[in-house]
């Protein structure tokens, strides 16, 4: 993001930060991402909200849709590839109200996603969060 930006970051803009932090990522995790589709939208829709139980859209930052990594041996007929969502409008929020630096924060949805594509729990990767912190 550029010093002295007067707008909110486009999706555009946002999947290119996102496309960089997975090109950080060491190779051993990357090749593990090949067909994984990148998602911008700027909310989820009312089902996704719905189906995990969140009345506020803002709360939802990033989502990871698909079978993890672990039980991808075979595809049914028709189904989706496995998505990391972003969202744009509460990543903007958040960006905002924390002070974080929107790099660091899509980095850190992003690597929260990938671990879900991975077979990893919310609980597991707080885990994980808390000994590496």
């Amino acid at each position: 993001m550029g010093s002295g930006q007067t707008f909110a970051p486009d999706a555009a803009t946002i999947e290119r930060v996102a496309e960089e932090a997975i090109a950080r990522l060491p190779e051993t995790f990357r090749r593990h991402l090949t067909g994984v589709v990148l998602r911008i939208e700027d909310y989820a829709d009312d089902e996704v909200l719905e189906q995990l139980g969140i009345e506020d859209p803002f709360e939802l930052t990033g989502l990871y849709s698909g079978r993890p990594l672990d039980r991808q041996d075979s595809w049914v007929s028709g189904e989706l590839p496995p998505m990391i969502h972003l969202y744009r409008r509460p990543l903007l929020d958040e960006w905002a109200e924390t002070g974080v630096g929107l790099e660091a924060l899509i980095t850190h949805v992003i690597i929260h996603e990938i671990g879900h594509h991975f077979g990893f729990s919310d609980a597991q990767m707080h885990a994980i969060e808390e000994q590496a912190g």
